[in-house]
């Protein structure tokens, strides 16, 4: 059995920590010293006594125990990271939150906002990451009093950081019971908490809340009027159109234009049709490709002419992969040499371009005509494109995509197989 040997500091820990009376009169220096030691001590079993510092009067003792228990991160942490959530420092706000997030989703606190943060008198300063893809796997259960504390903070934290590091904390937890929060964390007109909300509600796909952000589309901050656009054409809500084509129309920004006709073409509309015409042969290949997703999604079969010279005219890559995606929509589904859904599949293999090709699978595989076609022979495809069509299958997939990604988790690569498991978890989890 290994011996633990007891530091004298220790000793006075251990005597000390229920007599809280006597151990306050201590200095600052010497209260800091023994949550430091007992964070060094061992790892969740220390968690209780860590706690007993919420009530130190001073910050810094306080700020000490929060970074000792996100630091030991298990289970037996949450519960003290939910109540450090009260607390009135900006700080250990914000550290308790990228703690409950970093249970979840591990790593999150060496790339979240506190791994940048320094305190500038009674605030706080910290960069936020342009990265904001972070999401937790459907699979994965939050608890409810974990989502109303960061709600909390989100509608009324310490401090305009303090509440955007909330809004991004829940989207990255997909946190749905606390949208109110953050539709009144809209209120502050602070443009990186409404940044926030907006890519949390991205996250959280709830059409219902579509509308709450009406207001945002003519925002005067381009990023978050971008991200308002984005939003809303992801959210699918069909009574902003008018709004959308609006801000088509009036934009001078390249950026804006781009983001306001692609939001137009995920909502399914033959009024939009027009605007898709003029733009199909647009200077701007990205507006060449929003164009054609816009015809995708009408799915109307007689369009498939263009589509299909448009398709072996086009040169950039964008576009064609659009106009790939909408001649399978529309029923060019053939898997064979240089078909429209071939150069989707063979596109994964790309790092440069499967995150534009991934998502056009994912929308078209919800078709079980096209995920049958991807079914045969999937063992002999490469790695990427075994590991990105589980990715795809766990997605958009149904009871029939079971076999295949439980073929996948057998796989003889090691890293395969892992995705396959991964897939086949959220398959199940989305599956009634």
């Amino acid at each position: 059995m290994k011996r633990i040997h007891f530091t004298p500091l220790l000793l006075v820990v251990s005597l000390l920590a229920s007599q809280w009376p006597a151990f306050a009169q201590a200095s600052v220096k010497d209260r800091k010293k023994v949550v430091e030691q007992l964070a060094k001590s061992g790892g969740s079993t220390v968690i209780p006594e860590l706690r007993g510092y919420w009530k130190d009067p001073e910050v810094e003792v306080r700020l000490e125990a929060v970074k000792a228990i996100v630091s030991i991160g298990t289970q037996h942490s949450l519960d003290a990271l939910v109540e450090a959530t009260a607390d009135n420092d900006a700080e250990i706000q914000a550290r308790a939150t990228d703690g409950l997030v970093n249970f979840f989703y591990p790593g999150y606190v060496q790339t979240g906002f506190t791994a940048s943060l320094r305190r500038v008198g009674s605030s706080i300063r910290g960069r936020f990451t342009d990265t904001n893809d972070q999401v937790i796997d459907q699979f994965i259960r939050v608890r409810p009093d974990i989502i109303e504390a960061l709600g909390k903070l989100a509608r009324g934290g310490n401090g305009m950081e303090v509440r955007a590091n909330a809004c991004r904390a829940l989207g990255v937890l997909r946190g749905k019971d606390a949208i109110s929060d953050m539709v009144e964390a809209l209120r502050t007109k602070d443009s990186q908490v409404i940044y926030e909300v907006l890519i949390a509600l991205q996250k959280i796909r709830d059409r219902d809340s579509a509308h709450h952000i009406f207001f945002l589309l003519r925002d005067m901050d381009e990023k978050v009027q971008i991200t308002a656009l984005q939003t809303t054409g992801l959210l699918q809500n069909t009574e902003a159109l008018p709004q959308l084509t609006e801000a088509l129309n009036r934009a001078r920004d390249k950026d804006v234009r781009r983001a306001a006709l692609t939001a137009i073409a995920m909502i399914p509309d033959e009024s939009s049709r027009p605007i898709y015409e003029r733009y199909l042969s647009d200077r701007d290949d990205q507006m060449r490709a929003a164009a054609a997703e816009g015809f995708a999604r009408l799915r109307n079969p007689q369009d498939i002419s263009r589509l299909e010279a448009a398709f072996e005219d086009e040169k950039k890559m964008n576009p064609r992969l659009s106009l790939a995606f909408a001649l399978v929509m529309l029923g060019k589904n053939e898997l064979a040499p240089f078909t429209p859904l071939q150069y989707l599949v063979n596109t994964l293999n790309s790092g440069g371009y499967r995150g534009v090709a991934c998502p056009f699978l994912i929308e078209l595989t919800r078709d079980k005509a096209v995920r049958e076609k991807l079914y045969p022979g999937i063992h002999e495809r490469t790695k990427d494109e075994k590991k990105e069509l589980a990715t795809i299958f766990a997605r958009s997939g149904d009871k029939d995509s079971e076999p295949v990604l439980e073929a996948l988790s057998r796989d003889g690569d090691t890293e395969v197989a892992l995705e396959g498991t991964r897939a086949l978890r959220i398959l199940k989890a989305r599956l009634p």
